[in-house]
C-alpha cells in the first residue's frame, strides 16, 4: 500500500490551502482530512494497522513538531519568567481539573475502571496519553481517540467559549486551550495570535509533565472514592 504516505500527505495540504481562504475554525485540516480518509480506506478495504505502518513516519515527525514549539517560547522567555508561578499553579491546576472531570463522569455514565483509565489522560498529547492509559490498565487505542476528540473539540470551539467569556489576554486564552485541547489546539493557537500559541505550547508542554507524575498518584485515590459509593 505505496500509495497511503502520499495520498495523507495531498489531502492534508490540500484541505489546508482551503482552510486558509476560509479561514473558519470548522475548516480544521486535521478533521476534514480523517472525514475523507475514512471513505477511501472503506472503499480500498485498507485496515487501520497497515494504513498506520504504512504512515508511521508522520508519528515520529510530532515529537518533531513539539521540540520546535520551543522556538515561540524562547521569544517569550521574559515574560515567562515573570510569571513561572502563575503559569505553574494554572497548569497544575488545569491538568488535574482535567483528568478528574473525565473519570468522574465517566464513572457517573456507568464506565467501568478501565474505561475510566483510558480517559483519564484526555487532555495531553497522544504518546503521553496512551502511556498513562496503558501503565492504568486502560485501552491505549480508545485513548488515543479520546485525545483526538478533545483536541479537535478545543480547537473549534475553544476560542468561541473564550470570546463568550470575555477572555481576551493572549497569556490566559494560550494556556487555557494548551492545558485542556494540547498540541490540536496549540496549532489553531498559533494561526490565530503567536503570542498565545506560545503560551499554549507551554502549558502543553507542563501539562504532559504534570499529567504523566499526577496520574498514578490520582487514580488510585478516584478508585477508592468510587469504591466507596
Amino acid at each position: 500500500m505505496w500509495w497511503m504516505l502520499p495520498v495523507t500527505l495531498l489531502i492534508f495540504f490540500a484541505v489546508r490551502r482551503i482552510a486558509l481562504k476560509i479561514q473558519s475554525p470548522l475548516c480544521n485540516p486535521l478533521l476534514i482530512s480523517v472525514l475523507v480518509l475514512i471513505p477511501i480506506m472503506l472503499l480500498t478495504k485498507t485496515s487501520y494497522t497497515e494504513y498506520v505502518a504504512n504512515v508511521n513516519i508522520l508519528n515520529h515527525l510530532l515529537a518533531c513538531s513539539v521540540v520546535a514549539l520551543a522556538y515561540p517560547l524562547y521569544e517569550l522567555l521574559p515574560q515567562i519568567k515573570e510569571r513561572w508561578r502563575s503559569i505553574i499553579f494554572i497548569t497544575f491546576i488545569g491538568s488535574v481539573f482535567a483528568m478528574l472531570t473525565g473519570v468522574f463522569i465517566a464513572f457517573w455514565l456507568g464506565a467501568t475502571p478501565e474505561l475510566a483509565a483510558t480517559i483519564l489522560p484526555k487532555s495531553v498529547t497522544t504518546p503521553i496519553a496512551v502511556t498513562i492509559a496503558k501503565d492504568q490498565h486502560g485501552i491505549p487505542s480508545i485513548s488515543a481517540f479520546c485525545v483526538l476528540l478533545v483536541g479537535l473539540s478545543g480547537a473549534l470551539f475553544g476560542h468561541k467559549l473564550l470570546d463568550l467569556f470575555k477572555i481576551k489576554m493572549p497569556a490566559a486564552r494560550g494556556l487555557a486551550i494548551g492545558t485542556i485541547s494540547h498540541a490540536v489546539g496549540t496549532a489553531r493557537c498559533i494561526e490565530v495570535d503567536y503570542q498565545e500559541g506560545a503560551y499554549s505550547s507551554l502549558a502543553l508542554v507542563l501539562c504532559g509533565i504534570i499529567t504523566s507524575l499526577m496520574a498514578p498518584l490520582l487514580f488510585p485515590i478516584i478508585l477508592m472514592i468510587h469504591g466507596w459509593f
